[in-house]
């Protein structure tokens, strides 16, 4: 089967593209051990020619480049099983067993250009440089048996100055449509020199050899930051990725990739939302899946920048990707009607249940995963920003549910408390959402984002303070959690929109405040639109003595995961944003002078030396992190009970689904699905 059509440059003998992507195809040879004059007998001798005839590395697939969402669709219904038109034109994938990041699998590779930079742990696996080229050779020869592979060209990033240009090696359809409508299109008069500094070999199909150092599973997600290529004479990064079909390791590993980049560079990159008002004034979103990130970014009377990938750089933000990557679960065109109409032709939609003869998606059947999906380019959103470019924000909004109801639903918070809440990045699993969980699980991922961090937590939240106080920004954190505590209900998105307005307008800036002994949070006592009742969350419980113990119990928590920071704290962050009731037991730092030591000071075990961020002090070996272990294929999905879930309808509130690779501090780690 062939598809209907194809770019005419793909039949080009001398296509440029097709040449290098068939040498990248043809592997690489290891270090030779024998004389060059055994080499070349070798190499003459009429076994090998014989043999070479039979090489799979000569890569006779037809190689499909940059091809149209027409022909992907056709090519994915034709071939790839459990693909199918929905009702509204969208092509509806299974992505196999795994239907989330498996971020147990992750690996990056020690190499001397990164190895120094890089946050090694639970969260950066290292990993050799040879196990990552026999990955990558695996790879490269199970790409090679395919008929057909899929070559997408495409920029992570719509500002020229800093877009990293991005190619995907893969062979289902249905993962080339996914970064078509995931990156940003070139322009046609720059495809044919298109030139990577990033390269995704997308082998998922198949499953990693368990006997190479260092695997785990059959999975493996491996990142090169910096592999040099003898045949092309330049440095790129190089992703590997077998035993996962799962197309969100494409997007994340590009993700995490720009956190890399970017830093290095002067500029921070952020897991985040933006949008902007007529005005060009711009705001972004920090939170983990089910804060609300999407839902509130998406607001029809603003202009959308980006759902989830930004980079604030010295002249504003851009968006990383070219298309959205929204949650499908419990989907109503009445509570987000924009991301319900992208659901259209040309857009992805992945491990849904359908109706078989209407094709009609139910949105809450989830008895496939949690996690559905739908990915659709940016233009797909009547309202979107194009080019997704903006001015420096003037409000930064980090957004937590707290199922545990003791934080207010909006707080102003200082500079001291924005690093403090960043590095937290706290939110809540809620009761129901699994066997045995009977109360809320406090979940904690460093800068909202921390499976794609590759620097120290630290350097990201210094950068974002820095950028705050630069360009004078205000910065909140709102709560989109529940109101009364576990048993009581989540605040209706009805009121979360409203302070989010007021936030905008002004209003809430100008309101009197009121403090939180425990958490030193500053709450307002009014706010257009939403009930003042609510604004302090002890007056919601019935009980004011069980308040304070279940406020302090969250404290708890709050201190167990700030531990591992707290020697890199600044003593005002200590002094001011730390809650009232805790004494972390760590030294405060002065003010770092180099943030970059940060990431070199990063713990990677118990019995590792530290390099001391001050001459005056002596190094020593970092204290046991016995409260720390973490299995990091815990399951990133942070959602909604069953039962909370015909309440989130009822009331707008937003959704949950995969995740964002949270730790829950108070419970074992489970694998994520």
């Amino acid at each position: 089967m062939k598809p209907a059509s194809k770019p005419a440059d793909n039949t080009t003998p001398d296509n440029p593209v097709l040449r290098d992507v068939r040498l990248l195809l043809s592997g690489t040879s290891p270090k030779a051990y024998l004389s060059d004059e055994v080499e070349e007998t070798y190499r003459l001798s009429r076994s090998q020619q014989f043999a070479a005839a039979e090489d799979i590395k000569q890569c006779e697939c037809e190689i499909v480049h940059n091809a149209s969402a027409p022909v992907l669709v056709e090519a994915a219904l034709q071939n790839e099983k459990g693909s199918f038109l929905t009702d509204t034109g969208a092509l509806s994938v299974r992505s196999g067993a795994k239907t989330g990041r498996s971020p147990k699998d992750k690996r990056v590779v020690a190499e001397p250009g990164s190895e120094a930079n890089v946050w090694w742990g639970p969260v950066n696996i290292k990993m050799s440089e040879e196990s990552f080229m026999i990955n990558r050779e695996r790879a490269i020869d199970y790409l090679n048996t395919r008929d057909r592979v899929y070559v997408v060209d495409g920029y992570a990033g719509w500002d020229p100055r800093y877009r990293v240009r991005v190619r995907v090696i893969c062979s289902r359809a249905y993962h080339a449509l996914f970064m078509r409508n995931m990156l940003v299109k070139p322009p046609a008069d720059e495809i044919s020199s298109f030139v990577p500094d990033m390269v995704i070999f997308n082998a998922g199909g198949f499953p990693a050899n368990r006997y190479v150092e260092g695997m785990t599973s059959s999975a493996s997600i491996d990142l090169h930051l910096g592999r040099f290529s003898k045949r092309f004479g330049n440095s790129w990064a190089e992703m590997v990725i077998l035993g996962t079909q799962y197309a969100g390791e494409m997007k994340k590993g590009v993700l995490t990739y720009m956190m890399y980049m970017m830093p290095l560079q002067g500029q921070l990159c952020l897991h985040s939302s933006a949008n902007e008002d007529d005005d060009s004034n711009v705001t972004v979103f920090f939170g983990l899946s089910g804060t609300g990130k999407t839902t509130l970014s998406a607001d029809p009377r603003r202009k959308l920048i980006g759902d989830d990938e930004h980079v604030w750089t010295d002249t504003g933000v851009f968006n990383v990707e070219g298309g959205c990557y929204a949650k499908c679960i419990a989907l109503t065109e009445e509570n987000e009607p924009d991301i319900y109409r992208a659901i259209r032709f040309g857009a992805v939609v992945e491990n849904v249940v359908m109706d078989p003869g209407t094709r009609e998606i139910d949105y809450d059947d989830i008895s496939i995963t949690e996690n559905t999906r739908c990915a659709y380019p940016l233009e797909f959103i009547s309202n979107a920003k194009l080019p997704a470019l903006g001015n420096h924000p003037n409000h930064v909004i980090l957004l937590t549910c707290d199922g545990y109801g003791v934080l207010p639903p909006v707080s102003k918070l200082s500079k001291e408390q924005v690093i403090y809440h960043f590095i937290s990045g706290y939110t809540s699993k809620m009761a129901g959402t699994e066997e045995g969980i009977t109360k809320p699980v406090a979940a904690f991922s460093a800068c909202f984002g921390e499976p794609f961090l590759v620097w120290h937590p630290v350097k990201y939240a210094t950068m974002l303070a820095e950028k705050l106080q630069a360009h004078d920004a205000t910065a909140w954190l709102l709560n989109t959690g529940w109101i009364g505590g576990a048993k009581g209900r989540r605040c209706p998105l009805k009121y979360t929109r409203a302070i989010v307005d007021a936030i905008h307008s002004g209003e809430l800036a100008e309101a009197e405040y009121a403090t939180d002994a425990t958490f030193r949070l500053s709450y307002p006592k009014s706010c257009p639109g939403v009930p003042p009742e609510i604004l302090d969350p002890r007056k919601s419980w019935a009980d004011g003595a069980e308040f304070g113990k279940v406020q302090a119990e969250l404290a708890s928590l709050f201190e167990k995961n700030f531990a591992k920071y707290a020697s890199q704290a600044t003593p005002e962050v200590i002094a001011h944003a730390v809650p009232g009731t805790l004494c972390v037991g760590a030294r405060p730092r002065a003010p770092l002078r180099n943030p970059e030591a940060a990431a070199r000071a990063a713990p990677t075990s118990g019995g590792a030396q530290r390099e001391s961020l001050h001459p005056d002090r002596p190094t020593g070996p970092l204290r046991p992190r016995h409260h720390l272990r973490r299995d990091a294929r815990d399951q990133a999905d942070v959602t909604l009970p069953r039962a909370a879930r015909a309440s989130c309808k009822a009331t707008g509130a937003p959704r949950a689904g995969d995740g964002d690779g949270v730790r829950r501090v108070s419970e074992p780690f489970r694998e994520e699905t």
